[in-house]
């Protein structure tokens, strides 16, 4: 589940006794008023059933279906609630807290760091030339380090099968990899970039994967398509026949 930055308004899906008529509860608004819940979670920290209906304006049977779904989806866990001081008797009160995974669900600005930390790398090498070659340096030690488990998965299998291991290695990376058949050899075909934003400024980030590539393969790789360039899919041809590596096909080719 994905969450927007903002919390949608509307009404909610169970009004608090007394505030209104009962307004039917559909499938975009039962999703509204759950990202609701998760949203209130994330501005006032670990809350109890209570202090969300009152804030939302729910009923506590409300809140209560929205948390159970919200538990089994991994976006946010019950905890028992923190007590200073004397405690009282009785059963300490149960909060929800987002889980890792809930913060995630909700928009970040893990790209605009990027770009600014890839701004500040090229201006500090001077700009220009020196600046594109500061962040081509960059991208190509982060893509080595990331290569190191792919050489791994690579060298299992024969080499007939390394496309289809180095698609199973890119997925477990979250790029949704696949492999295939194409005339005089195969294409590898990434659904997802989890960097496209930033490629689409540092186009270096493309190039050095490309190079990458064409080392585990070990054969020249050519670059058909780039999400970061706008294209649907990241497109990669393996040449069937192996020849030296090379980095001059590095990029993406013009169409």
């Amino acid at each position: 589940m994905k969450y927007a930055g903002e919390a949608p308004q509307g009404p909610a899906v169970e009004p608090a006794a007394g505030t209104g008529p009962r307004v039917p509860a559909g499938h975009d608004e039962l999703l509204g008023t759950r990202n609701r819940v998760a949203r209130s979670i994330l501005d006032h920290g670990p809350s109890t059933a209570a202090e969300l209906a009152e804030r939302l304006e729910l009923t506590q049977a409300a809140v209560r279906r929205h948390l159970d779904t919200l538990v089994a989806e991994g976006v946010v866990e019950p905890r028992e609630k923190r007590v200073y001081g004397a405690r009282s008797r009785g059963r300490p009160a149960k909060v929800f807290a987002l889980t890792d995974c809930g913060r995630d669900a909700f928009d970040q600005a893990y790209d605009q760091l990027a770009r600014d930390a890839l701004r500040w790398i090229a201006q500090s090498a001077g700009g220009g030339e020196m600046g594109d070659a500061a962040v081509a340096a960059f991208a190509r030690a982060r893509m080595a380090a990331q290569a190191e488990g792919y050489r791994e998965a690579l060298a299992a299998v024969a080499p007939e099968d390394r496309a289809e291991a180095l698609a199973r290695a890119l997925t477990a990376d979250g790029y949704a990899a696949t492999a295939r058949s194409a005339p005089v050899g195969e294409q590898l075909c990434q659904h997802h970039c989890p960097v496209a934003h930033v490629a689409e400024q540092f186009p270096q980030l493309c190039e050095a994967e490309t190079e990458v590539f064409s080392r585990l393969l070990g054969t020249h790789v050519q670059r058909l398509a780039t999400i970061a360039h706008g294209d649907g899919v990241c497109t990669t041809f393996i040449p069937k026949k192996t020849t030296t590596a090379s980095t001059s096909t590095a990029g993406r080719n013009p169409a």
